[in-house]
């Protein structure tokens, strides 16, 4: 009896006529209507003209510095625009590239000094300490260069998942994730490109890379960003002139 109640379980365990033993793979959950929200969004995005296009981590390094001094920046400006609107990050970047922004020069500055360059980014007490912690593993660890996984990033004192993604992104040209902030996070979840509601950016980050499709993920953060600075705002979102107000989910509770 045992063996009969055990060949029924794999009859019923396969779609009828598959002999060979393979599961067929389920049909991949994606969101209604994502590909036409998407190029809309783009259109939105045309001019480039949010404040991440001009002012974002990828205008704040300085782009003709030695490749391992630019890496460095670039973590640095990730770790500065935590909670910091993109103006003061990229004003305090420029503040520090003036006194020439490398592992030694930021490694012989006092905290105070540091603190002074980059006020007023959000909690920058606690950035000073990252900073100058982050900087010395830098310096000890990788010969001053950053390192070139995400495993290695996040383990960095004051870096998370997101700014480990884009520092992966920008400074070593390789996608490795989606890098979702608190405007991926929203706008993702008011479109419904989730399957279900995410409480927080690294579960949406999972929820997304799930279902979209690779070739996308490096052109997300940037576009989704910019979007949630101009039109998909916080509060008081602007469905009056967005392209998506007709298939976007969120739109009728605003």
């Amino acid at each position: 009896p045992r063996r009969s109640r055990r060949r029924k379980s794999i009859a019923i365990a396969y779609e009828p006529g598959q002999g060979d033993g393979v599961e067929p793979q389920r049909p991949r959950w994606e969101p209604r209507d994502w590909q036409e929200q998407l190029e809309r969004i783009r259109e939105m995005r045309r001019n480039r003209d949010a404040p991440v296009d001009e002012m974002g981590v990828e205008k704040c390094y300085d782009s003709s510095a030695p490749p391992q001094v630019m890496r460095y920046q670039v973590l640095l400006s990730l770790m500065l625009s935590s909670q910091t609107k993109d103006q003061v990050t990229s004003a305090a970047m420029l503040r520090l590239r003036q006194r020439g922004l490398t592992v030694d020069s930021v490694l012989q500055m006092d905290d105070a000094t540091l603190g002074q360059i980059i006020y007023p980014v959000g909690f920058w007490r606690n950035k000073v300490k990252y900073i100058k912690q982050t900087t010395a593993i830098l310096k000890q660890k990788y010969g001053g260069d950053i390192p070139s996984t995400v495993e290695e990033l996040v383990q960095l004192p004051g870096v998370g998942p997101k700014m480990a993604h884009l520092a992966m992104n920008i400074a070593w040209d390789n996608v490795s994730g989606i890098a979702v902030d608190t405007h991926v996070h929203r706008i993702t979840n008011r479109l419904k490109w989730v399957q279900k509601e995410t409480k927080y950016p690294e579960e949406t980050r999972v929820a997304l890379e799930d279902w979209l499709p690779r070739d996308l993920w490096r052109e997300i953060n940037w576009l989704l960003v910019g979007f949630g600075q101009q039109t998909c705002l916080p509060v008081n979102p602007r469905c009056g002139r967005c392209l998506n107000q007709d298939i976007c989910p969120a739109a009728k509770k605003h």
